[in-house]
């Protein structure tokens, strides 16, 4: 059974919260990166799409 001083230096240990947070701040991050990827990734579709629209209306003229 555990004693007493045992549940009181569990309960004064940082390791485990420290080690929630840096998962939580990494998974935001990914997150952040996820997201931007595909926001870019989109624009540069859109872009490529004007560009060869652009293209395939000037030689057709």
């Amino acid at each position: 059974m555990p004693q007493l001083t045992d549940i009181k230096k569990f309960l004064a240990e940082e390791d485990g919260p420290t080690t929630v947070e840096y998962a939580f701040m990494l998974a935001m991050i990914l997150g952040v990166c996820i997201v931007a990827v595909a926001y870019l990734a989109t624009k540069t579709g859109d872009s490529f799409d004007a560009s060869s629209g652009a293209i395939s209306g000037a030689m057709s003229n």
